[in-house]
């Protein structure tokens, strides 16, 4: 059999075409692209193309609203802490329940330790936002809303343009953790109060360490990394340019395959998905319906442990997930669905399958053939321990 690969969610394939854009700065375009000689004039121009590309894919008006950073969970940290030091005597955050670990962790700490007040807006058994609890939390003391554009588990995508334009109303920052939305879904960013987003380049079949941060021109902003004046003062230190170029070409690619995101690629998850629920009994979808990414499906198998399944699957060349690779090997709920109220023994049998352009439709049916009797041997005789309870 061969290897089928189903975690793309948690990590994307270096497209070839991407590879070998890259090679060449790491050997005859070498330069620092803040020198003053042809070498770092190549280095900076490529850097300034990247820039347009990911420009193009997210719709901004400028490409000097695009900072580098070394991926999503710089980009996060940077929007929420740059929001919190230029927005004073605000002292509030507005998140959602929901939030990647990147954003849920660092809210947590600024609850703690600084006396931030942190709302943490519920979601439905869909995890669709409770949008009335989120009109309740908007004040003038909250300095940044921070609310992820699509979810990583479920993908289930949040109406963030209308929630940013309710932001705007209070006179808060408005910013998106886009990381998973970035390449799926169409984006025009200039025609939205949307003030910034993050992107992270391996989940677009980019390089690891690189990432960016849109931010709207004129929001303030206080730069998170302080010394050089690379990237208009607002993120010091050499950049990237091998991993930027890479971002750089992967945006482009991303653009050009859009449709096909939506359509092929769509039409394999529903046709895992049918496959699973015709197919293996107590089995479920998590997540919004109608309003998910396109490459997305987090699956309930009732009655069993979906890391055992994620264990035997890989077993047999398929590599899939249970939730979020930040949380993997810690034994615990998804913290995504228990705030969908989803119950824990269902809860522990979720399974994230999440596509690419890479997959085909011999994938779906591989995972077809193999997934009913690993599920048939483990429903009803893999308990959920005490202790995994009590997480």
């Amino acid at each position: 059999m061969k290897r089928v690969y189903l975690d793309n969610n948690a990590t994307t394939r270096v497209d070839s075409e991407v590879l070998q854009a890259m090679l060449p700065f790491f050997t005859d375009h070498f330069g620092n692209p803040s020198s003053m000689h042809d070498l770092g004039d190549v280095a900076s121009a490529a850097m300034k193309t990247a820039r347009q590309q990911l420009q193009a894919l997210i719709g901004a008006k400028f490409d000097h609203e695009i900072i580098f950073t070394s991926g999503g969970t710089e980009s996060n940290n940077t929007a929420i802490l740059s929001a919190m030091g230029v927005m004073p005597g605000r002292r509030e955050i507005i998140t959602s329940a929901v939030e990647h670990p990147a954003v849920l962790t660092l809210c947590a700490h600024l609850e703690k330790t600084s006396g931030i007040k942190v709302h943490r807006i519920p979601v439905d058994q869909h995890g669709r936002l409770d949008l009335d609890a989120y009109r309740m939390a908007l004040t003038q003391r909250v300095a940044i809303v921070s609310i992820m554009w699509a979810n990583n588990e479920t993908g289930t995508i949040f109406p963030v343009a209308h929630l940013a334009e309710g932001a705007k109303k209070v006179g808060a920052i408005f910013h998106t953790d886009a990381v998973q939305a970035v390449g799926k879904l169409p984006m025009d960013l200039k025609s939205t109060a949307i003030d910034m987003l993050s992107v992270s380049g391996h989940k677009l079949h980019g390089p690891k360490g690189v990432g960016a941060l849109y931010i709207k021109s004129g929001v303030p902003f206080d730069a998170l990394l302080k010394g050089g004046h690379q990237e208009r003062d607002r993120r010091a230190g050499t950049e990237n340019t091998p991993g930027i170029v890479g971002l750089g070409k992967a945006a482009e690619l991303a653009l050009e395959c859009m449709d096909e995101e939506n359509t092929r690629i769509k039409s394999l998850r529903d046709r895992l998905e049918k496959g699973l629920l015709k197919r293996i009994p107590k089995t479920s979808v998590n997540g919004d319906p109608l309003a998910r990414l396109p490459n997305t499906t987090s699956v309930t198998f009732g009655g069993t442990v979906g890391e055992a399944i994620q264990l035997l699957l890989n077993r047999i060349g398929v590599a899939c997930s249970s939730g979020s690779a930040c949380n993997s090997g810690f034994q615990m709920q998804s913290h995504v669905l228990e705030a969908m109220n989803i119950p824990l023994t269902a809860a522990l049998g979720a399974v994230r399958f999440s596509f690419s352009r890479f997959n085909c439709e011999e994938d779906v049916d591989q995972v077809l053939q193999v997934i009913p009797g690993i599920v048939k041997k483990l429903q009803g005789s893999y308990p959920a321990p005490v202790w995994w309870a009590k997480s």
